[in-house]
């Protein structure tokens, strides 16, 4: 089912309302879009409302190049909306893996109750290459979790140890108040620090605290690497190029190309920059991964920035 709203903030809207009502929700956008879009991801983060979020990112400021290639929105997808919270964000670089990363992002953002961000570009969004459209088994689909207690015992916020609340949905007899205020496990407005800190850690830990299951990123030659090339979307396509012609040269170059950019996989980087002499960083921007690259490299191997500024993308 498709609905047109008026804008892309009535549309982030409509999203956690179906959401809410049952439905696995997604909406589209691109550039200002995006930001128009920022204010109910937090609240989406705060009433903790799966859904899917897709940004075909475009060069910029402002309205930019609509219809041009550009990697600059990549910061904004962790810090976008205001407050302290934790956001999932992937990064396809084919359309096939637009097709099969939608249904990871769907079933990360059933698993644990968070919207999910993919983070395309303009590039990937107007490729046209094979998709396979698969079938998928009932068991690859992740479902959210349903309360098992009575209407009368539910409490929309209250946990049983997991971090990620069983969820209700709207009709079916449950009574329950959602807020984008700070809230109590009845989710009713907790207006003191003690309910805010209670909230915001659990918001955060539910993600930071399973990392592990959440990042995926993909490597090659880099066993032997001296310098490892870190990349995505669009500009690791690019790269992987660049890394084999590199190496057909007797660079001793390898290839880290991050699908899962939030949360970051700063222990991997971490772990790679005692065994690499340089990290070298080709985005579609002025520098915004690079800045987490290096911070995580801890001085420890040298972080290059090779920036595009959009409208285009590096040649190998």
């Amino acid at each position: 089912i498709y609905v047109q709203m008026e804008d892309e903030i009535a549309s982030m809207n409509s999203v956690l309302g179906a959401s809410w009502a049952g439905v696995k929700a997604m909406t589209a956008t691109s550039g200002p879009g995006f930001s128009l879009m920022m204010e109910n991801v937090g609240l989406g983060v705060m009433t903790e409302t799966p859904c899917v979020l897709v940004n075909i990112q475009r060069a910029g400021p402002s309205t930019g190049l609509p219809t041009s290639v550009g990697q600059g929105d990549m910061m904004q997808a962790r810090w976008g909306s205001h407050g302290p919270y934790e956001i999932i964000a992937i990064v396809p670089n084919s359309p096939q893996e637009m097709f099969e990363l939608t249904i990871t992002a769907f079933n990360l953002s059933e698993k644990y109750r968070v919207p999910v961000l993919i983070m395309s570009d303009e590039v990937v969004g107007h490729m046209s290459e094979k998709v396979v459209i698969r079938r998928i088994a009932p068991q690859e689909l992740v479902q959210r979790r349903r309360p098992t207690v009575s209407p009368e015992d539910y409490l929309p916020y209250a946990t049983d140890g997991d971090l990620v609340p069983p969820m209700a949905l709207a009709g079916e007899g449950y009574r329950f108040h959602i807020t984008g205020l700070t809230h109590d496990e009845r989710g009713y407005p907790a207006m003191n620090a003690v309910a805010q800190d209670r909230l915001v850690r659990r918001l955060v830990d539910k993600i930071r605290l399973n990392k592990k299951d959440i990042i995926r990123y993909e490597e090659a030659w880099v066993d032997d690497a001296e310098v490892v090339v870190c990349a995505y979307g669009i500009a690791a396509r690019v790269a992987r190029h660049a890394v084999q012609m590199a190496r057909s040269q007797g660079i001793r170059a390898g290839m880290l190309r991050l699908i899962t950019v939030w949360p970051f996989p700063e222990d991997h980087i971490r772990q790679l920059a005692q065994e690499v002499k340089a990290f070298l960083v080709p985005e579609v921007n002025y520098g915004q991964i690079v800045l987490e690259v290096e911070r995580c490299a801890c001085g420890k191997a040298k972080t290059v920035l090779l920036p595009h500024m959009g409208g285009g993308v590096h040649q190998p």
